[in-house]
């Protein structure tokens, strides 16, 4: 059986952050839970490299365009690296293979497509146009990017969205095109519900020349934003590769909350415009706050994922960002909240737990630890959470074991045991223990892969094989103030 699952693709205007690293994370934990079952699977994401705020961003440094898709790009795909994220592709939109594939999407869509003028209010930072009254609020200035919105008039090729308005939202009311959670399905349905109105999906040529040419007219060039969404399709070779006929429609695409209309209204029609099925699911994330507040340049607490990875490992920060950030809100980032997840969960609780079990079947039984008894916890709370991206649910229900097996060894006190001649004894609740740990590393792989894989080659062999060191040593907080620190600098 197949799956298919992708991330949004990165604009590769600024640096990889925590929210980068987050979106990788969760579509690497339910690419590896399908693996997990048996699956066929392609996890996909990749850059998206087009657009006015990629051609500004090299002029400003004295490089081509394609010069700094390339650097940021591969920025991108280090990140993925280091958070030990196993993608089976990764796009980019400048790949000579998405660029001709756009090229035939917009020509598949042409019966939808439409040329017009156009008079309206852009932003060069969101590559958007922006309503008369977004506009007045913000007193002519873009919040975000803190630069006045230029008015504009030009002919623009546009897209028939608000034909496909009814059809969107039907899809999403019978769930035939799932959004979650719910908070934000209601919130487009809210949007859908308002009309959709037709779309601008290019830009003259003359004002941004960085982009995949419309076919057919040399003057204009296709809208970023537009020609990004195609990604998802392109990368398995639409219209004729086997693997998009194997692989469309997605299992799931895990985007973040900024981009929800795109994803949820204009993406499923354009697809309805290409006579092609819906995504099945899309899950929708919230944003991470660092020390409580949004992260900017401006306030200089962006935070790198790669300092964190370089202190505590990639294990961890997947274990921060899927357990400690509400997978259906935002959530905070901090290094003291990191340290005590760190000293208090995986060093006391779990780590602890695997390393007096090692010690005392070593001690014990030279090592040896005797048959293993089968598994005999309910799951299905764990696979429900996966399945709904409840990836905080399901790692408390792991969570719950850890501290269960804590308990089950205080309780039984093998060392007391160890100390009378009932060794049969000893050896059911050591083989338990042992048991017990290498079902809550089966539940681990797909978020902590190598923690998982640690704890199964302690005991999986019928001879403990100890790791050298502690599976989490402890950090102290004024390690943690001291890297804090460094990420500042």
């Amino acid at each position: 059986m197949n799956y298919f699952v992708t991330t949004s693709i990165p604009y590769v205007n600024g640096e990889p952050h925590l929210g980068h690293a987050m979106e990788f994370v969760m579509a690497d934990v339910l690419a590896r839970a399908a693996r997990g079952q048996g699956r066929n699977v392609i996890f996909s994401t990749g850059t998206d490299e087009h657009g006015g705020k990629i051609a500004e961003k090299a002029e400003e440094l004295g490089l081509k365009p394609q010069e700094l898709s390339d650097q940021m790009s591969q920025k991108f795909r280090d990140l993925v690296i280091a958070l030990d994220v196993s993608p089976d592709r990764f796009i980019r939109t400048t790949d000579k293979g998405h660029e001709q594939r756009a090229q035939l999407i917009w020509k598949a869509l042409e019966k939808d497509i439409f040329k017009q003028s156009y008079v309206g209010w852009y932003c060069t930072g969101d590559e958007e146009f922006f309503t008369e009254t977004v506009v007045k609020e913000n007193n002519g200035i873009c919040p975000d990017h803190n630069r006045p919105y230029e008015k504009i008039e030009e002919e623009n090729y546009f897209f028939r969205l608000s034909a496909y308005n009814d059809e969107i939202k039907k899809a999403i009311e019978s769930n035939q095109f799932q959004v979650i959670p719910k908070t934000k399905r209601n919130e487009i349905l809210s949007v859908i519900s308002e009309g959709l109105e037709d779309i601008s999906i290019s830009r003259p040529k003359d004002k941004i020349s960085w982009g995949i040419p419309v076919p057919g007219d040399k003057t204009q060039v296709m809208y970023v934003w537009f020609e990004a969404l195609m990604n998802y399709i392109t990368v398995l070779g639409y219209p004729e590769h086997e693997d998009f006929k194997k692989f469309w429609p997605a299992d799931m695409q895990v985007i973040g909350k900024g981009i929800l209309r795109f994803h949820a209204a204009i993406w499923p029609g354009m697809l309805l415009g290409l006579g092609i099925a819906l995504p099945k699911k899309l899950y929708v994330h919230g944003y991470v706050t660092v020390n409580d507040k949004k992260m900017s340049k401006s306030l200089g607490n962006a935070l790198s994922p790669f300092d964190v990875i370089n202190k505590y490992g990639a294990d961890t920060l997947r274990y921060y960002l899927l357990r400690h950030i509400p997978s259906y809100e935002d959530g905070d980032f901090s290094w003291e909240k990191l340290e005590t997840a760190y000293n208090n969960e995986l060093a006391n609780e779990l780590g602890n737990a695997v390393q007096r079990t090692a010690a005392m079947i070593q001690r014990y039984q030279e090592s040896a630890i005797g048959e293993i008894p089968a598994p005999t916890h309910d799951t299905n709370e764990y696979r429900q959470a996966l399945e709904h991206c409840h990836f905080d649910r399901a790692l408390d229900e792991v969570w719950e074991q850890v501290r269960g097996l804590n308990q089950y060894i205080d309780a039984e006190k093998p060392w007391e045991i160890a100390k009378t001649d009932d060794k049969e004894h000893l050896r059911e609740v050591l083989a338990t223990q042992v048991g017990e740990l290498l079902e809550i590393a089966e539940l681990l792989a797909p978020f902590m892969p190598s923690t998982a894989a640690k704890i199964k080659a302690v005991f999986e062999r019928g001879l403990v094989r100890p790791i050298e060191g502690t599976l989490f040593p402890k950090f102290d907080t004024t390690e943690a103030e001291t890297a804090e620190a460094k990420s500042k600098d």
